[in-house]
């Protein structure tokens, strides 16, 4: 086998000049470089195969050395020697990597998203895919899915738990779980390797929303929201926050398509369970509704953002606003709490039929015979029960005297 040509050197790589055609200037082998007119420089070998001759592009010049080069060559006619066409190989070699990239856990997380979340809410695939986009693609996006492993997986959550976010932590572990059983179920993995790492985070501990749950506190509680000087938006938001007792996202993002202020009903999905769920609004809560139409009537939203109406208002306004009456939203009230509160309270001092409680709560709650929630089950002891808890505030705000509320 003949020696690579001595005279090619990187000094008359580098000093190659483009001419009036491309030419060529060889290395040995079979290797050559070809010098085009533009003045790029491209390496190329040359071979024959079942008889037919055959050139491969080995990479642009300085990007690939004249060393480089070499080996690749080598490395060709070493392919030739096993019988082995290299323009073959190198397009299968480009099949496969392309088929990984297809395979990658960036690209299966991402498809399995667009699946998950069909009928879920936009903002828990916010959040969920946020987490991914964090801390797993940049350490495991790029990897096919079929090869990544138990460990290597738990040194990406350890890291999350060791930024003191162990709940993060979980839950990304969970979206990861769920992204390989997808994955299993579209052929592009044998198993969810997740599961070999049950155990191996510390388990989180349970922290329940901050919440008053004494009459007495819940009374000055009322008491420093009637006298709250925020904006009229805020201040009508924080006021309905106890009477309805919603999610705090349901509540700031209301829209007035689904309140029906002539049937006293506020009908909407909910956002953590994609049901849909309705509302029986007290004559109190209808009121406070009534009251922002002339502000935001026009609109889409109830409570408008402040810098922009066609937003709805900021997810931080109930709490900041509980911090400037001088609440510790995590050791006393939360806006999440006002449900806590309710619960509580409807449970002990009205009697109300947890059951019941629950289903108002949008709670999934089957039933004797297995069947999940439904939005109008026991609407009437439901429409019953807010306009009770509405007077019972309004009588805990007055001072008043606070006769149990009899169930129908």
């Amino acid at each position: 086998m003949p020696k690579l040509a001595e005279r090619l050197t990187d000094i008359k790589v580098k000093n190659a000049k483009p001419k009036v055609k491309p030419y060529k200037l060889a290395a040995g082998r079979g290797l050559h470089l070809l010098v085009k007119t533009d003045g790029s420089k491209h390496w190329q070998f040359r071979f024959r195969f079942d008889g037919k001759e055959n050139t491969i592009s080995i990479g642009r010049y300085p990007e690939v050395s004249l060393a480089n080069a070499e080996k690749k060559a080598t490395d060709a006619l070493e392919l030739l020697a096993n019988g082995i066409n290299p323009s073959e190989n190198k397009k299968a070699t480009k099949a496969t990597k392309t088929g990984a990239l297809a395979n990658s856990f960036e690209v299966v997380a991402r498809e399995w998203a667009n699946s998950y979340f069909t009928n879920k809410s936009e903002s828990h695939k916010e959040r969920t895919f946020r987490r991914l986009e964090s801390y797993l693609f940049p350490w495991l996006g790029s990897k096919p899915i079929s090869e990544i492993t138990a460990p290597q997986i738990l040194e990406v959550v350890k890291r999350i738990e060791n930024l003191n976010k162990l709940e993060t932590a979980h839950r990304t572990l969970q979206a990861t779980s769920q992204v390989f059983r997808y994955a299993v179920q579209t052929g592009r993995a044998l198993r969810d390797p997740c599961v070999d790492l049950r155990g191996a985070l510390p388990a989180t501990v349970v922290k329940h929303m901050a919440a008053f749950t004494e009459p007495k506190e819940i009374a000055e509680l009322l008491r420093a929201i009637d006298g709250f000087t925020g904006s009229f938006t805020v201040q009508t938001a924080l006021r309905l926050s106890p009477l309805v007792f919603t999610r705090p996202s349901e509540l700031r993002t209301a829209k007035w398509a689904d309140i029906d202020l002539e049937a006293n009903e506020w009908r909407y999905r909910v956002s953590k369970t994609n049901t849909m769920h309705l509302v029986p609004l007290s004559k109190q809560a209808a009121k406070l509704f009534a009251d922002m139409h002339p502000l935001s009537g026009h609109g889409e939203f109830v409570f408008q953002g402040g810098h922009d109406p066609k937003k709805p208002m900021s997810a931080a306004a109930i709490n900041a606003s509980l911090k400037r009456m001088g609440y510790d939203t995590q050791q006393d009230i939360t806006a999440h709490g006002f449900r806590a509160m309710a619960r509580t309270i409807l449970h002990e001092r009205l009697n109300i039929d947890p059951y019941i409680i629950e289903h108002q709560l949008a709670h999934k709650v089957p039933d004797a015979l297995g069947r999940a929630y439904n939005r109008t089950k026991f609407i009437e002891q439901r429409t019953a029960m807010m306009q009770a808890w509405a007077d019972y505030l309004d009588e805990l705000k007055a001072g008043a005297k606070v006769i149990p509320f009899k169930q129908a």
